[in-house]
């Protein structure tokens, strides 16, 4: 299975601002928020006078949004509305960006990458209506879809050109944290998301901040910054959104019936959030009950067939002995694929990943390589050392698997471990390859019916081998 990482993606405040209205309320942009910083407070204002200015300004700013707020639940309702208006009105900027981000949005939320053309001509339509220099709404927008399609080159730039203009924007901030991640620029990232949560703490931020903290190791801190996310989530969909991260942080630890806990609280706040149902289809899966997570997973791809998603179900029917409808779920995986590109959505680490395990093996480790020649994260390290393994260049492979699992930046993640320990046992290093196999099911036993199966079965051979029991060698014996 691949490795589940939290999206980001996700943008609930689609502001069309003017730039008049905006330069007279640039420092209140600053408190136009719900929540007070994690970790320091926002630039050192005390706690209580920003409670009450953020309150204030709130309420000004709602005036600003556009049609409506667009969530998840109502998002095609919204885009019908700001269609409406613009055809109404077609000189409007704003309104043009807002509706951009709204096709990224709804990209992201149903799987469908034929919105990205209609984004990018919505935020040139908005650029063609108020330059740059003072749009920082649709260079926002863009950037935000230049990570929608994996160019985080492209969406660190655009970011910090609509920073210059609003220094103070969530989404360019969110987004700019997104794309340094991404890229493998960890420490960058850290002082990124540092600075978002002292000029816009709230929801967004604190969920990238927790994910840069987990990233970085430090799990305890990740759940305390989601823990907080969470008591300033106002809405029901950000409710569900900041208990589908905890719910993934800790089945990504293991602990499977926190985190049926977590996506239950998430589906009760909203019934239709898909990562949501998602989460709780994998719980279930890692729980044994695998009637109730294949319901679940066929629910969320039928609502939004993400590789991801796909790949999961997979795996569920080949734990079921239904080999022909897994092929089915990777073929419609290779389909998605090809859509996303012909819509110019760059290869990703798990598409790599799934041909490597289930297609056509060199070209996944062509995939892999032109996406690490891009960016040099944990997640593309390990996708290219899986491709190199699928292709017999153990050797080779194992340096990228280092990278993945190495203490700098110290991102502990199961399928990054089983993945080390295959290669590691391919190459005869029995003792590493113990050691990384068991850490793999210490740290998450149901990363992936699959691989958790493989991971067992090697320590039995490698038990066989040093004369140790196999059940001793699964338990963790040395």
């Amino acid at each position: 299975m691949l490795p589940w990482k939290p999206q980001f993606a996700r943008w609930r405040r689609l502001r069309g601002v003017t730039r008049r209205r905006r330069i007279a309320s640039a420092a209140a942009m600053a408190v136009g928020l719900t929540a007070v910083s994690v970790a320091f407070g926002p630039d050192g204002t005390p706690d209580g006078a920003w409670r009450a200015a953020s309150g204030q300004t709130a309420s000004a700013l709602a005036a600003d949004v556009p049609a409506a707020a667009l969530t998840s639940r109502d998002l095609t309702r919204g885009v019908d509305a700001l269609q409406r208006r613009l055809k109404a009105q077609p000189g409007d900027a704003g309104g043009w960006a807002a509706l951009g981000a709204a096709y990224v949005e709804q990209a992201r939320t149903i799987g469908d990458p034929t919105r990205y053309p209609q984004a990018e001509k919505a935020f040139g339509r908005s650029l063609r209506l108020r330059g740059g220099d003072e749009n920082d709404a649709a260079l926002a927008g863009q950037a935000a879809l230049a990570a929608a399609r994996h160019d985080f080159t492209a969406a660190l730039r655009l970011a910090d050109r609509a920073l210059e203009v609003n220094p103070y924007g969530e989404r360019a901030l969110s987004v700019r944290v997104d794309a340094l991640v991404e890229l493998g620029r960890y420490r960058e990232a850290r002082k990124a998301v540092e600075l978002a949560d002292r000029r816009r703490p709230g929801v967004p931020v604190f969920t990238r901040y927790a994910y840069v903290l987990e990233l970085h190791g430090d799990v305890k801190g990740a759940r305390r910054v989601l823990l907080r996310a969470l008591d300033s989530a106002f809405s029901a969909g950000d409710k569900a959104y900041v208990a589908t991260e905890l719910g993934q942080l800790s089945w990504s630890r293991g602990d499977f019936r926190r985190a049926l806990g977590h996506f239950d609280a998430a589906l009760r706040a909203e019934p239709e959030y898909v990562p949501a149902l998602e989460g709780r289809g994998r719980s279930r899966a890692a729980l044994g009950d695998l009637k109730s997570a294949v319901r679940d997973l066929k629910e969320a791809v039928r609502r939004s067939p993400l590789p991801g998603r796909l790949a999961a179900l997979a795996e569920l029917y080949e734990a079921e002995g239904r080999q022909g409808a897994a092929k089915e779920q990777y073929a419609l995986m290779n389909a998605w694929t090809r859509l996303a590109r012909a819509n110019g959505v760059a290869a990703e680490p798990e598409s790599a990943l799934v041909e490597a395990g289930h297609g056509d093996a060199a070209e996944a480790l062509t995939a892999a390589r032109d996406e690490w020649s891009r960016r040099h994260s944990v997640h593309t390290a390990d996708a290219l050392a899986w491709a190199l393994h699928a292709n017999g260049r153990y050797k080779e492979a194992l340096g990228y698997a280092k990278k993945a699992t190495a203490p700098e930046p110290g991102y502990q993640n199961a399928s990054l471990l089983f993945h080390r320990g295959m290669i590691e046992r391919a190459l005869g290093e029995h003792t590493a390859a113990r050691r990384h196999l068991r850490a793999a099911l210490e740290l998450n036993s149901g990363f992936s019916l699959t691989h958790a199966r493989q991971a067992k079965a090697a320590l039995g051979e490698l038990a066989v081998r040093s004369g140790q029991s196999a059940g001793s060698a699964a338990r963790g014996g040395s």
